[in-house]
């Protein structure tokens, strides 16, 4: 009789495999059910602007309460607080240095306690660009730099929000005890971009091509560790007209249009639906995809970007 995978792992080594999982259905058919949010906890990673800030009112629309993160926004406190009033959900802002993996921890843990005690969403959205050139040119320091903000600091969140996924999955209540309601698993997302397959033209910006791909495959690899009590997928935008680009030359963004088959940029608005999708239950049979938003750009590869 051939031996079980179990039986030929060493003691201690049971949690190195992935069997399938048992996660359930949600109970609710109903599309206005299915994509509510009523009664959770998202955590936003750079949400004090742009797409992020899109997710966090997006999330409290929905009906969740929302941790807004950020890093050096100055008015990501007010915005919060406007969110608050305009939904009728809690949604606080948090100061966190999303590089460092203590950090990261703590301010989970404390978002947990302050927020109904449980986690259901993680969105690891903050993101900076490159601006450094070619890497033959470039200062090691910050292509490290750029590495730790868009990728390891969603390693750390992964680490972190996981632990609270799984405890919540295996014993069915929040931080108190109490029995947790509504909750058929974690969702992690992750935002990566375009850029993860293919280099963008015209300028130089592999650094910042390595860490979204880094961060789409996470995705892929995660949501199979994760079957268990967890999905996990990853949104890929477009060009998006955001505050980041707001110093990006026109000689820049002008052929950005030109490849871009809808013909412009993508509204911060447009990215919404697309989180909301991963973040519910409407996507609950949905883990390690990645979702291209991009206005058709990569429909047509390179044989549009030769037209015109």
């Amino acid at each position: 009789m051939a031996a079980s995978l179990e039986s030929l792992l060493l003691p201690g080594q049971e949690s190195h495999i992935f069997l399938p999982n048992n996660i359930l259905p949600p109970t609710e058919t109903s599309v206005s059910n299915l994509f509510s949010l009523k009664g959770k906890t998202a955590i936003v990673t750079g949400g004090g602007a742009g797409i992020g800030f899109a997710i966090v009112e997006a999330f409290a629309e929905a009906g969740a309460n929302v941790a807004l993160w950020y890093m050096s926004s100055k008015e990501a406190v007010a915005k919060a607080a406007k969110v608050s009033k305009t939904y009728g959900v809690t949604c606080k802002a948090y100061r966190v240095t999303i590089t460092d993996e203590k950090s990261v921890s703590d301010a989970i843990d404390e978002v947990v306690r302050d927020l109904n005690g449980r986690l259901d969403i993680f969105v690891a959205n903050a993101g900076i660009a490159w601006v450094n050139g070619r890497i033959i040119d470039c200062d090691m320091e910050n292509f490290q730099n750029i590495f730790n903000i868009n990728f390891m600091s969603a390693l750390y969140a992964a680490k972190a929000a996981g632990k609270h996924f799984e405890r919540q999955k295996k014993e069915g209540t929040n931080i108190d005890g109490e029995k947790l309601q509504n909750f058929h698993s974690g969702s992690f997302i992750l935002n990566s971009s375009i850029a993860s397959a293919r280099q963008l033209m015209p300028h130089a910006s592999t650094p910042y091509n390595i860490t979204k791909a880094a961060l789409t495959h996470f995705a892929r690899c995660l949501a199979i560790e994760w079957v268990q009590f967890a999905r996990v997928n990853s949104i890929s935008p477009g060009y998006v007209s955001t505050e980041m680009l707001d110093n990006v030359p026109s000689v820049i963004r002008d052929p950005w249009k030109k490849r871009t088959p809808l013909g412009r940029e993508g509204t911060v608005a447009e990215m919404k639906g697309a989180f909301l999708y991963f973040a519910s239950d409407a996507s609950s049979f949905t883990t390690g995809a990645n979702l291209f938003v991009d206005g058709g750009i990569l429909s047509e590869a390179a044989e549009w970007a030769t037209l015109g």
